[in-house]
């Protein structure tokens, strides 16, 4: 039997409609501003922490073999069919940004929009989806 934490998966997965209206918003009105620039910069933090977090969540909740790195947790997931072709794609480069995102932000280009921030809201979007669906499947409920 799974013990699979479904109160703090859903937790994070609750976090994304704010996180996702973030991004589609920073999106729509950019300006290359260090207001906006700095918003993109944390929202796309935040959406890592949460495909992060959830998917370790799985990993270790349903017994995945062990991640060696963020890129590794999405690897796994796709593998085990948590979330789509799609999605994958889209969350691996996403997560290979939370390095510069946190430890290099002294070189973040801020005045530029990033190419995954108009793209990022529906895919968490359909991460949150596809997320509860593989939980409900395994778990039978």
């Amino acid at each position: 039997m799974y013990y699979v934490n479904q109160e703090q998966i859903q937790l994070r997965l609750d976090a994304i409609p704010e996180i996702a209206e973030a991004l589609k918003r920073t999106a729509e009105a950019w300006d290359g501003s260090v207001m906006l620039g700095m918003v993109q910069e944390r929202a796309l933090h935040l959406a890592i922490e949460v495909v992060t977090d959830v998917g370790s969540y799985l990993i270790d909740g349903f017994i995945m073999r062990d991640a060696s790195s963020y890129e590794d947790i999405m690897e796994i997931n796709h593998e085990e069919k948590v979330f789509d072709d799609d999605i994958y794609r889209v969350l691996r480069e996403l997560v290979g940004l939370r390095k510069p995102l946190v430890q290099e932000y002294y070189s973040w280009k801020r005045a530029e929009i990033h190419p995954l921030t108009p793209v990022l809201p529906d895919i968490l979007d359909r991460f949150a989806v596809q997320v509860r669906e593989y939980i409900r499947q395994e778990l039978g409920h």
